[in-house]
């Protein structure tokens, strides 16, 4: 069997599935581009998050963009004027909250970043600047607990006000959102 592999950036507002046997209407990746049958989400990203998803028809694909050797790199940004500490903090690993219990988070690269790529664009608006400044940073991790990079930016005191995800691996975020491009690989 010849398998597909996608990638999607995905808007804020969407589900990172296929299907949703809950009552409320929600908008889900199917709207976006017929995909063919059979087409899974590598990872999720939740409704508020956008960026990078995978998606692809192969099974055992899914299971190795997953696993723990793989980099996921998202662009957060947040509350205020984040602190070189506070950058510190985030890259050493900080204590969340997971599953009911106290996690710690693995070390992580974690940056300023004062420029965005294009591909992300306003994205929608937050807030207004009578709200206080917000500054991005760029985290990069190997494991993704729910809602990880959220409750690491609300730890250091600096919650997360938009968070998109522009890289997996090998594959960038390099298109505008609601784009869908197949590859060949993902490798």
């Amino acid at each position: 069997m010849l398998h597909r592999h996608f990638l999607l950036h995905k808007p804020h507002g969407y589900l990172s599935q296929f299907i949703y046997e809950k009552k409320r209407h929600k908008k889900l990746l199917g709207a976006l581009y017929p995909f063919p049958e059979g087409t899974m989400a590598i990872g999720r990203l939740d409704e508020d998050s956008e960026g990078l998803l995978l998606l692809t028809t192969d099974g055992m694909m899914s299971e190795l963009m997953r696993s723990n050797t793989v980099e996921k790199e998202y662009y957060a940004q947040v509350d205020g004027m984040i602190t070189d500490e506070a950058i510190v903090m985030l890259a050493n690993g900080v204590e969340i909250g997971f599953k009911g219990l106290r996690y710690t988070t693995k070390p992580c690269k974690a940056q300023i970043i004062s420029a965005l790529p294009s591909c992300i664009g306003e994205g929608r608006r937050i807030r207004d600047a009578r709200h206080g400044p917000t500054s991005w940073i760029a985290l990069t991790l190997t494991e993704g607990k729910f809602r990880q990079v959220r409750k690491m930016t609300a730890a250091v005191g600096f919650p997360t006000l938009r968070l998109v995800r522009v890289r997996v691996g090998n594959n960038r975020l390099r298109f505008p959102s609601g784009v869908v491009e197949e590859v060949s690989s993902f490798f």
